[in-house]
């Protein structure tokens, strides 16, 4: 049956909008499809759910009743038409604008079809884990965060969108955390392993063309801050994860994937992973707390400056191990047996044990990283370990306080004898060229003081966990929610995103145009706290 025209809404139903199309949907849908149905409903918040048949209390409407696919096409009809399913306000969540993209949640009914049962063993997670899991984008309605707890006590994290990466949305955010907040005081749970479902990429980040639509039809859109504050509570969460927290890195992993999988426990990467934080590129910052990880890297917390600058590319393990990105490296032929000894082990019957059972696992299947100049490997050489000196001369604090230091540093380095160096310094130079200036201007005012506070820390700690607690995640946190919400709704963010991902051209027009442009007291103000207390983010 073909999807009926928007124009085909009576007068009868169309005193809400809601109502109305869910009525008209109904209509011409549900009858003609023999696919198991599904009931959609407006809850308060921006998103629909797929939810029980329930009578809304704002819309008091019944839901109407819809097979998945054709709730999909259309409201993929209504979105490409341009008209709002709803104008739905005064909710709990802040969302108080109708809906352009409805993002679509797997709902408590469907809890068994959201996990992954893998082994007749598993158990499937309690049903208000799976209440904010955003469907998949592809057909079927299949969620694209997937949970399961397995009967020696492992729980398994799953992403699930492999076409887009593993990139993240606002609901699998909320799926995420609220699997792991459930775990963490579940006492049958005993370790965590998290993973994506393909291995071209662990997370390729945010879905950031996601949340620029949102910012192109109302730059003060209430999405902002519920994106940031999902992945900034969620990093907050694995931070401080009470049970032992295991990320397979294996393929793509970049910024918020970073987020997700560095701050972990154990960080375990393969000869296919790929790390970087390119969001300079895009008029934003690299954020996710990479600052904090980058500030206790080698050389002062040079490298992780240089990486967070210049978007570096990370494909060693050896180089990912030295910059504090992983914690181990496994061979990927070799990660299957290892997840399966995993799953087999006995960590019901050793639950204080359980973080010394996962060491002994890695440590049987990890192998040595192959340091720079090392013959007959396979394996990618660091590319960084030699260039330490250049990097810390470029971009430690105490000597490139500024960006235009930094340039200046890396011209001189182009003069260099050391050809190596010579590329090093041309390729760095390129990429902090394609970076929005004031993105530039505020990340490096960030690492630097976050790279300060970490050397005093060291200074003072009589070790590594003390040190560690002297750089809460939680101000990271407060003070990076801070930038996001300054930094997204400038002009930079939309066209960085432009010429990156929409028209490809790789030309933007940033503003300001230059390093010399920057005003300094724009940069401070990224950094100030909000007028309002309530306005912080709440960790």
């Amino acid at each position: 049956m073909p999807l009926p025209p928007l124009s085909s809404l009576s007068p009868r139903v169309s005193r809400s909008p809601v109502s109305a199309a869910l009525a008209c949907a109904a209509q011409h849908l549900s009858a003609s499809s023999t696919s198991r149905a599904a009931h959609i409903s407006v809850p308060a918040s921006r998103a629909l759910r797929l939810s029980p048949p329930a009578t809304h209390p704002r819309v008091g409407t019944t839901a109407a009743v819809l097979p998945p696919r054709r709730v999909g096409q259309f409201l993929d009809r209504c979105a490409a038409s341009g008209r709002r399913i709803g104008g739905i306000t005064g909710n709990s969540t802040g969302l108080a604008r109708g809906v352009v993209n409805p993002v679509f949640n797997a709902s408590a009914h469907s809890a068994a079809s959201a996990v992954s049962a893998n082994s007749a063993s598993a158990r499937v997670v309690p049903a208000k884990a799976q209440m904010t899991s955003a469907a998949a984008g592809d057909a079927g309605g299949l969620p694209e965060i997937k949970g399961r707890v397995e009967a020696n006590g492992l729980a398994v994290l799953t992403m699930d969108r492999p076409k887009a990466l593993n990139a993240m949305n606002l609901g699998m955010d909320r799926a995420y955390k609220a699997l792991l907040d459930e775990w963490a005081s579940d006492p049958g749970v005993k370790a965590v392993l998290v993973e994506g479902s393909t291995p071209r990429a662990f997370s390729a980040g945010m879905d950031i063309k996601d949340a620029v639509g949102y910012i192109k039809e109302d730059i003060t859109t209430p999405y902002v801050p519920q994106v940031f504050t999902a992945e900034y509570t969620l990093i907050c969460a694995i931070v401080n994860y009470p049970k032992p927290y295991i990320a397979l890195m294996d393929g793509v992993t970049m910024g918020f994937g970073l987020g997700l999988s560095a701050h972990g426990r154990y960080r375990v990467v393969t000869e296919r992973s790929l790390m970087a934080m390119p969001e300079n590129a895009i008029g934003l910052f690299p954020d996710v707390g990479f600052a904090r990880i980058a500030a206790r890297s080698p050389a002062g917390g040079a490298l992780g400056t240089y990486m967070g600058m210049t978007g570096a590319r990370i494909s060693s393990p050896h180089d990912a191990v030295l910059a504090g990105l992983a914690s181990h490296y496994v061979p990927s032929a070799t990660l299957p047996t290892l997840k399966q000894d995993l799953l087999a082990a006995d960590f019901a019957s050793s639950p204080a044990d359980a973080a010394s059972l996962v060491e002994s696992l890695l440590a049987r299947h990890a192998q040595p990283t192959v340091a720079a100049g090392a013959e007959g490997a396979s394996l990618p050489a660091s590319q960084l370990e030699a260039l330490l000196p250049a990097i810390e001369r470029c971009f430690h604090r105490s000597q490139c306080p500024t960006v235009q230091h930094v340039l200046g540093a890396l011209r001189a380095e182009e003069q260099s004898d050391n050809t190596t160096v010579v590329q090093w310094a041309k390729d760095s130079l390129q990429a902090m060229a394609a970076g929005a200036p004031f993105s530039l201007a505020v990340t490096l005012r960030h690492f630097h003081a976050l790279s300060a506070q970490a050397a005093a820390a060291a200074a003072t700690a009589p070790n590594h966990a003390e040190a560690e607690k002297l750089l809460p995640i939680e101000d990271v946190m407060r003070t990076e929610y801070r930038m996001a919400l300054r930094t997204s709704t400038r002009p930079d963010f939309l066209e960085g995103v432009r010429a990156v991902l929409i028209d490809k051209d790789k030309s933007p027009k940033w503003s300001p145009s230059s390093q010399e442009e920057v005003d300094e007291a724009d940069v401070e103000a990224a950094f100030a706290p909000f007028t309002n207390p309530s306005d912080e983010l709440a960790v």
